[in-house]
């Protein structure tokens, strides 16, 4: 079914939304539940640093094998096979009574949001495509707003005192619910007709254009893992913050990054993609170099905001961008975009960890804020962001 009205076009829309808070919303209710787990099955801190480097694992080694699946038998039916398994999944990891059981739910768990993240993304493509404006920043805002969901209803799972296993079997009655809402509004697609041999890599499609994209997503993402993992040990260790005030870093970085996501696809239509990507870096490179600078609790948080609203836009518009590749089909040019951008996710908070070790917590930052500014001269150069 391709929509020909605008009651159809906004129905799917909304489906497709719903779709990515879903996807957020059972990362945020694991991530959520970590220290109660922890406790739990008595994971020592070095085994819990293992154990987390597994759904990565799962993520990365998957990323090929996903665009091909996805390409073969089309979006549509991968978002409804790996909705229905990723919630099963999280139940599964509430119910672990091992490491070892707990080990295999997560490497599981991040092949499954793999699936999720690479299907639903190429959705929004589509409808994209479909409607000829940019949507993929609102998408990610409703990725975003479930973080905060999730983060709300684990407080409230533990004020009353229910089980993780209570708590993730909800989780799946909700997402089941939204499944069931919103399954039959996704765009039909049509299987690919490739003949490609499944041995054959996917990076062979690798280009000039994708290699720019996924330079900008993994500077971006490489400071977004710095934020995401160290901006409350800046708040103590640097700021030193009181110890109520300590999560305001990462709060106002996140806050900044929902609203800029919501703001995001006006901009790109008002502005233009390349302008967008370039006030991105400026604004994620004057952050931290403000933090460095003055590190103190009111000019830290406005600079953690600037920073939040600069990385807002950038995976969206990188992904919409490599979804519309002329020559490749969306679901492999946007997951090898994506692993490339995934990378900086997963280099960036060690990176930060060695420097700060040797030095110091604002020399890693410093460094990271040349990240924003290379990303603003390799957008400047692209001939494919308009």
């Amino acid at each position: 079914m391709t929509p020909h009205t605008k009651t159809q076009h906004n129905r799917l829309r909304l489906a497709i939304s719903l779709f990515f808070f879903s996807h957020g919303l059972i990362l945020s209710s694991w991530a959520s539940r970590i220290p109660s787990i922890k406790t739990h099955l008595h994971i020592s801190d070095a085994e819990l640093g293992t154990l987390l480097l597994l759904m990565p694992i799962g993520q990365i080694s998957t990323m090929p094998k996903s665009a091909k699946i996805i390409d073969k038998y089309g979006s549509r039916t991968i978002v409804l096979l790996a909705f229905l398994i990723y919630p099963f999944i999280l139940l599964a990891i509430g119910l672990s009574t091992t490491i070892l059981q707990l080990a295999i739910c997560l490497f599981l768990f991040g092949v499954a949001g793999n699936l999720c993240n690479i299907s639903i993304n190429t959705q929004g493509v589509e409808l994209e495509s479909i409607m000829g404006k940019p949507m993929m920043s609102s998408f990610h805002g409703a990725w975003s707003v479930s973080g905060f969901a999730g983060a709300l209803i684990a407080l409230f799972m533990v004020h009353l005192n229910l089980s993780t296993t209570v708590h993730f079997l909800l989780i799946l009655l909700l997402i089941l619910i939204l499944w069931g809402v919103n399954f039959k509004f996704l765009i039909r697609t049509e299987a690919s007709e490739s003949k490609e041999n499944d041995r054959t890599s996917i990076f062979r499609h690798l280009d000039s254009t994708l290699v720019q994209l996924g330079i900008i997503g993994f500077l971006s993402m490489a400071i977004e893992g710095a934020m995401f993992d160290w901006s409350g040990v800046y708040f103590q260790d640097i700021v030193r913050a009181p110890d109520q005030l300590i999560i305001l870093g990462y709060t106002s970085f996140v806050f900044m990054m929902t609203v800029g996501r919501f703001l995001g696809d006006y901009l790109i239509i008002k502005f233009g993609r390349k302008k967008v990507v370039q006030c991105s870096g400026i604004l994620m490179s004057s952050g931290l170099i403000l933090s460095v600078l003055f590190p103190n609790l009111v000019v830290c948080t406005v600079a953690f905001m600037l920073i939040g609203l600069g990385g807002s836009c950038t995976i969206p518009t990188v992904y919409g961008v490599a979804g519309k590749h002329k020559k490749i089909n969306a679901s492999i040019s946007l997951t090898l975009v994506s692993t490339i951008s995934f990378l900086g996710f997963l280099m960036g908070p060690p990176v930060i960890g060695v420097v700060s070790e040797y030095f110091d917590l604002r020399y890693s930052y410093m460094l990271f804020s040349i990240f924003g500014i290379i990303m603003v001269i390799v957008a400047s150069r692209s001939k494919i962001l308009k």
